[in-house]
């Protein structure tokens, strides 16, 4: 077999897989002539001739269109450029076929009405803009004259969706069965109770006050994120590093108000020891009305920013962690 050996139509399309009338279309068309013909006008195709034709094939079952074709065999175009623009459009549907895929799980699960079809469909499609007008109307409403302490409705405004631009199914589910109930008057009475229930009345109010919430979100955040890593590594809490942690998390409370002085490690100690008591305290009941409500928002925002929120049991042994190492050198007597 050599480079300059010349087969017959029906050999080309064995060896290039595809069919003879496809060749013959390629040749009409101008994408690819063959190499000579013979007396009678049959085409015969050289071995450069074929590996085009191959060529031409996988391009094809890449739903590359001919004048794309023809450009790259013609040089006008390079390949990578082709190839590079068709990845963009697959990508491209794939990701609307997860959105599909979304809205139709959501659909199966919850028994929907042709209604609800549009209504999904919608909410895939909707713009960064858009969702985040949709989320300011919620907010808007759940916040409007609530009494708690000020610019915590903001606060919690300030946890919102962001929906990547090549989001996973998981994502896409979650923006959906957000999407849907933050539109819910239902749902949105709910969190709007919730949130009087829980943040009107001591302790609650305390934690939603300002310089709280600033300490847990703004200047507390380096000494907190020590404090976890050492947590989560099994520090001891009498280590030196475990209570030099401690020590800044001490000072840092001074922003809060709080008191310096001996006694200071001790009343934080307690003060963490309330909480723990608080949650195991509130038991089933209060964690199934979180769980339905703010808390639900909160783990779906958490779905679709790819960031899992910290889970009760995770919080507990934090504060357990904390007062252990306040109380780790405090004097006995």
């Amino acid at each position: 077999m050599h480079d300059n050996d010349l087969y017959p139509i029906g050999d080309a399309a064995r060896r290039s897989g595809l069919s003879v009338s496809a060749i013959r279309f390629y040749s009409d068309a101008g994408v690819i002539a063959p190499t000579r013909l013979t007396g009678a006008g049959y085409r015969l195709y050289d071995l450069h001739a074929i590996a085009r034709l191959e060529f031409v094939r996988t391009l094809r079952e890449l739903d590359v269109g001919l004048e794309e074709i023809r450009r790259v065999l013609g040089g006008e175009s390079t390949l990578h450029d082709l190839l590079t623009a068709h990845l963009e459009i697959v990508e491209r549907q794939e990701r609307g076929l997860r959105a599909k895929g979304a809205v139709l799980r959501t659909l199966v699960r919850q028994e929907g009405t042709a209604a609800q079809v549009t209504l999904l469909r919608t909410l895939v499609s909707m713009s960064d803009e858009e969702r985040e007008q949709l989320i300011d109307g919620f907010w808007n409403e759940v916040g409007a004259d609530l009494d708690v302490p000020v610019g915590f409705v903001e606060q919690l405004r300030q946890l919102r969706p962001r929906l990547p631009q090549d989001p996973s199914a998981a994502q896409l589910q979650a923006w959906v069965e957000l999407a849907d109930l933050v539109q819910d008057r239902e749902f949105r009475d709910a969190v709007r109770a919730y949130l009087q229930f829980t943040y009107t009345t001591e302790p609650g109010r305390h934690f939603a006050a300002a310089p709280v919430q600033e300490f847990m979100y703004e200047t507390g955040v380096p000494v907190m994120e020590d404090i976890l890593d050492l947590q989560r590594s099994g520090a001891p809490v009498e280590s030196p590093r475990a209570q030099e942690a401690i020590a800044r998390l001490v000072r840092a409370s001074a922003a809060l108000g709080a008191e310096q002085g001996p006694g200071e490690r001790e009343r934080m100690a307690s003060y963490f020891t309330a909480i723990i008591a608080l949650l195991d305290e509130e038991g089933a009941v209060q964690d199934t009305w979180f769980d339905s409500t703010h808390g639900r928002y909160v783990s779906l925002v958490a779905v679709i920013n790819g960031t899992p929120p910290v889970e009760e049991e995770d919080e507990r042994q934090l504060l357990a962690w904390m007062v252990a190492a306040l109380r780790a050198s405090v004097p006995e007597g």
